[in-house]
This record gives structure tokens, sequence and C-alpha cells, in this order.
């Protein structure tokens, strides 16, 4: 999703997979893939400037945030698979 502005000032959340194509006639004219139009302030080099920055934050997946302390190895088993009893 990125946050453009309407012509009347107000911000506008796009879901940025829906954009079709990003016309520059004197105001930028985005096209939906559901049919419509909206036109919007930000010129058309910066609405393709967020849409690529919010394709680079979400294909780059989590986050990973690492731990204060070293892990430790966790071994499931430390003897071995533990013995099961045979089905009857």
């Amino acid at each position: 999703m990125i946050v453009l502005t309407r012509l009347d000032g107000k911000e506008l959340v796009v879901n940025a997979e829906h954009i079709l194509t990003a016309e520059a006639t004197p105001d930028t004219v985005l096209h939906l893939t559901n049919g419509l139009s909206l036109m919007v302030r930000e010129p058309v080099a910066e609405v393709v400037e967020k849409v690529a920055a919010w394709r680079r934050r979400t294909m780059t997946g989590p986050e990973v945030i690492l731990p204060s302390e070293p892990l430790r190895p966790v071994v499931p088993f430390p003897r071995g698979v533990p013995n099961r009893k045979p089905e009857e």
C-alpha cells in the first residue's frame, strides 16, 4: 500500500498491485485493475519510486531480530531417538 495525495489535498492509500498504468497529463492519472482512474498530485516518477520501495519492502521477507544473547544449540534427543512401543 502506498500513500498518495488527491488533488484536493486529502491523503489516499492505494494498493500498489492494482496500478496498471500511471499517465503524466498535467496531473498524474493512475489507471487501476478494477477500471477506476485516480488523479493524484505526485508526479509519475514519485509514484513509480513509491511502488518500487513498497515492492522492495514486501519482497525481502520478514525482518530478522537478532537476540541479545547467543543462542544455545538445541538437541531434540541427546541420547538418540526414544524407543517406541510397537503397535499391536
